[in-house]
């Protein structure tokens, strides 16, 4: 039951990752329902500070509709509310716009339009905001054709003060791992974030190594208790109350505590979203309001993001990195689960054959769904984020082959003293 405990942990860990990371990538858009216009332009309400504007636009015609892209100049007409009139502001975008491309949306069909690159420049003050978009019109009469522009206003929205939780995200985990990262880029030769994110993790994975550490330890002991937890639960298998009290005094006697393994995996998730974020769209020059002063002098521009020549670290890869990322996962797993059974031990499976089987296959099982849950996570987000899990987790994995032997011989002590 403990092993199947141990893998509910790690099933849960994922989603909560998983579902965390959907939930900030894709914030909710208010509802398009269609005006009766050609476009419905469409924002949420309201957005908090340094959140990245977006909006929707809805192409309620029968012919397909192209957005040009103006880059270095931002999307669409964007109009702040100043003195109760509204005034048109605009900004340039000081990346390169190598990568812009036309917006085309098909009939009764929508797209997404943000602020990537112009988000801070733009949005960087509370107040009203609204966007508009403005698409040539061919109009037929009998003096002859005219083209002329039409304007489709999007409602009406607010940019808040960041909450208290917005504030001590940014302030405690995004901007310092941020800064962090531009930092260590910084001072390595070429800019390589590949290396920093390499070096990054192993700092992070170091500063979390005392509390990870008593984990892995703490989960291990309970991998070798389980004979003695079996033994409790068939000696007392129509009493719950003493099965409970039989586990309680065996993991004080052997001082494991089972909530202990949750905690760092928990610690490790901030890091994780904070490094999601920070390769997603914090390396362009929108974000150095962000860089602590010793850094505003460094060029975003200048970080080479291609690790090794073969990892473009701001792009999804489906395939290669995914495997290697699942791969490691399952090695990781597999060590967890391995546990040295005594020749007494032995010679009680053969006896409990049928539960042994069963439960070896529940475990089995999610030793390997777990790894391609990763797998999956890992090909839908940023290269570098996929990076940063793979590094992490070969650093798990030498982890736990010293935690193994550690509790090998502090388990083979016990046992000659028992004798």
């Amino acid at each position: 039951m403990k092993k199947k405990n141990n893998i509910l942990q790690y099933v849960i860990i994922f989603l909560v990752v998983y579902l965390t990371l959907n939930f900030f990538l894709k914030p909710g858009q208010e509802e398009a329902s269609s005006s009766g216009a050609d476009f419905d332009v469409i924002a949420k309400k309201e957005y908090s500070m340094d959140e990245l504007i977006s909006v929707q636009i809805q192409n309620n015609t029968e012919t397909d509709a192209i957005i040009k892209t103006e880059c270095p100049k931002e999307p669409l007409t964007v109009y702040s509310k100043q003195k109760g009139e509204w005034t048109q502001i605009e900004s340039t975008k000081e990346t390169d716009c190598a990568d812009a491309v036309d917006t085309t949306i098909k009939p009764h069909e929508k797209a997404e339009v943000t602020y990537q690159g112009w988000n801070h420049a733009l949005f960087g003050e509370t107040g009203t905001y609204k966007i508009a978009l403005e698409i040539q019109s061919t109009e037929i009469d009998p003096a002859g054709t005219e083209i002329q522009m039409k304007s489709y206003e999007s409602n009406e929205f607010e940019i808040k003060p960041q909450g208290w939780f917005g504030w001590l995200w940014s302030a405690g985990f995004y901007q310092p791992i941020y800064n962090a990262l531009i930092f260590i880029t910084s001072i390595i030769p070429g800019n390589d974030l590949g290396l920093a994110i390499i070096i990054l993790t192993l700092i992070i994975r170091t500063l979390l190594l005392i509390p990870s550490h008593r984990s892995i330890k703490s989960q291990r002991k309970i991998q070798e208790l389980q004979p003695k937890l079996n033994h409790i639960k068939e000696k007392y298998k129509d009493n719950q109350e003493m099965i409970a009290k039989e586990t309680m005094l065996l993991w004080k006697e052997h001082k494991v505590n089972p909530l202990s393994s949750c905690l760092p995996l928990f610690i490790q998730l901030p890091f994780l979203i904070a490094i999601f974020y920070v390769i997603k769209g914090g390396l362009n020059p929108d974000n150095v309001h962000l860089l602590y002063d010793s850094l505003k002098s460094f060029s975003l521009n200048s970080i080479n993001t291609n690790f090794l020549g073969l990892l473009e670290l701001k792009n999804v890869n489906m395939f290669v990195l995914p495997l290697i990322v699942g791969g490691l996962q399952f090695f990781q797993m597999k060590l967890a689960m391995m546990r040295q059974s005594s020749k007494k031990e032995v010679k009680a499976k053969g006896k409990e054959k049928q539960k042994g089987t069963e439960m070896e296959m529940a475990n089995n099982m999610m030793i390997y769904i777990m790894p391609v849950m990763i797998a999956v996570f890992t090909a839908s987000v940023p290269s570098g984020v996929g990076l940063y899990w793979a590094v992490s987790t070969s650093y798990g994995i030498a982890q736990q082959v010293i935690v193994n032997k550690q509790v090998k011989s502090e388990t083979s002590s016990v046992r000659v003293i028992n004798k």
